[in-house]
């Protein structure tokens, strides 16, 4: 029973137990794929199918990886199948811990928001938002964004980071970042945005923009536009979400 109720590894070699990070990493990567596709299924479908089982998933992954143990969690398990190959990086379980159970902590709001009281509303998109966020931080760059908090309300500082950055040390000469390659790299976003612009303005006359039919007269009062989403620029997203297109 404690075997299958722990939280890590115990090696006598590590201070503290340990996870490998390049599964979590795995896990992260196949939640953001999932997450990426439903968000954008609502925002350019307002189809909330896809993100009510995305929530479900992503509650019981989280809910297995905090309070039962990581290594039964599905998507660390998929993690796992895939990176096999890898030698393992170890990482601390402590802040590894911390982090996911604030993942647990959104995904139980989104949850019940979503899920249970289908609920659809600023709130709902600043979770998704976030959740985003950490899963792109975690998975692009091994950046745990739930570890840095962990600092900074621990004493017992994080050991054993991803890349050694809980670890005072210099930068080596292939890490550093010289003036060349900041101005190509300003010069390449000043060209995409300009790009940008120009196939936006070329397309204009071949993609018009459709107008929406006007909602039921029985509508009106469900269908009237919030202020906080005339607030984000969101009023016609709005619209097709609640079905008033």
């Amino acid at each position: 029973m404690n075997k299958l109720f722990q939280f890590g590894e115990s090696m006598p070699e590590y201070p503290v137990r340990v996870l490998n990070e390049r599964e979590a990493r795995a896990g992260a990567g196949i939640f953001f794929f999932l997450a990426i596709v439903a968000f954008m299924h609502v925002w350019l479908n307002g189809n909330f199918a896809m993100t009510q089982f995305v929530v479900i998933t992503f509650f019981v992954d989280f809910f297995i990886r905090v309070l039962i143990n990581p290594k039964y969690a599905p998507s660390l398990v998929l993690g796992r199948i895939a990176v096999r190959n890898q030698a393992p990086e170890y990482v601390g379980a402590p802040q590894k811990r911390f982090a996911w159970a604030l993942g647990l902590v959104l995904a139980a709001v989104m949850f019940f928001m979503i899920v249970v009281g289908d609920t659809r509303g600023p709130v709902t998109m600043l979770i998704c938002i976030t959740c985003l966020l950490l899963l792109f931080f975690e998975t692009s760059f091994g950046i745990c964004l739930g570890c840095m908090i962990y600092n900074a309300f621990n004493k017992e500082k994080a050991k054993l980071c991803p890349g050694g950055v809980c670890e005072i040390q210099d930068r080596q000469a292939i890490q550093n970042i010289s003036a060349a390659q900041l101005a190509i790299l300003a010069l390449v976003a000043v060209g995409l945005w300009a790009a940008m612009r120009f196939v936006t303005a070329s397309t204009a006359d071949i993609y018009p923009n459709i107008v929406s039919k006007p909602a039921a007269v029985g509508d009106e009062e469900r269908c009237k536009v919030p202020e906080f989403a005339k607030a984000l620029g969101h009023a016609e997203k709005w619209k097709l979400h609640n079905n008033c297109q």
